[in-house]
């Protein structure tokens, strides 16, 4: 009886064995070794997840960034400081681009702004966007209704008088409004520009005098006045190239509906 019970005991007991020394030996075989700068670029990142790298978070970055798959500069909210210590881990040079911040190109308030009808659905831009281009009697507009505000993960975009706004603060350049936007008004931009045509609008400038208070009407006077020939025409619009720009601030005074804005160091603007 006692050996009735022994014998099939020790063969699963044996069997057990050979089963542990074979997988203890297929783990050893095929072991995928896993590069020691990983943990420490994931340690780097500020775990904000958000996937504006382009990956699906910090993890899948950094793995990437190993395995030179990613710029060690990839990471946008991080910016030049994460970068350099990404940088500094993997031997290379960090070549970190100028920090950046997320801004709405439109100043078309409520206030400054006439609707073409009152929108009553889903509190949604997009939505909106899709009846007739929206409330807005300026087809190129801010929208107003917070979408890029729900998704930023940052909380660093709030909605006054109609129109989205961005808080330097809380920005981290990750993008993800720039996506958001229907309207493809939201752009990222170098925290060192000073000025700006805050106007999207390429409508003629008749139809943007009759629409918005505040939008640039191709008057060409900044180009005009412009010393160092840093304002070009996109069709009606005024584009400033901040490469040539030398902040003398001559666009902003002789613009005639303000839609040239100057701002300090903190990116709150100033009417000039």
């Amino acid at each position: 009886m006692v050996i009735q019970v022994i014998i099939p005991v020790s063969i699963v007991g044996a069997l057990g064995l050979l089963f542990g020394l074979g997988l203890s030996y297929a783990s050893k075989k095929f072991e995928v070794k896993t590069d020691e700068r990983i943990p420490l670029v994931r340690e780097v990142l500020p775990g904000a997840n958000c996937a504006a790298c382009g990956y699906t978070g910090c993890d899948g970055f950094a793995e990437a960034v190993v395995n030179g798959e990613a710029k060690v500069s990839g990471c946008p909210v991080g910016g030049a400081t994460v970068a350099d210590k990404i940088a500094e881990i993997m031997g290379v040079e960090s070549n970190a681009e100028e920090e950046k911040v997320a801004q709405v190109i439109c100043n078309g308030t409520k206030e400054n702004c006439k609707t073409k009808y009152n929108y009553e659905g889903i509190e949604d831009c997009v939505s909106a966007n899709a009846i007739y281009g929206g409330p807005s009697a300026c087809l190129y507009g801010c929208i107003g209704l917070g979408t890029c505000a729900r998704a930023c993960p940052f909380d660093a975009i709030i909605v006054e008088d109609g129109v989205a706004k961005v808080m330097d603060g809380k920005c981290t350049a990750c993008g993800i409004c720039v996506k958001s936007c229907p309207k493809n008004i939201i752009r990222l931009v170098p925290k060192t520009d000073r000025h700006m045509v805050n106007c999207s609008s390429l409508d003629k400038g008749a139809i943007v005098r009759q629409n918005c208070k505040v939008g640039c009407i191709g008057c060409m006077r900044c180009v005009k006045a412009c010393p160092v020939g840093a304002i070009s025409m996109n069709g009606t619009l005024a584009v400033i190239d901040n490469e040539k720009c030398t902040n003398c601030g001559e666009c902003a005074k002789v613009c005639p509906t303000k839609a040239i804005k100057s701002y300090s160091g903190s990116r709150t603007y100033i009417c000039v």
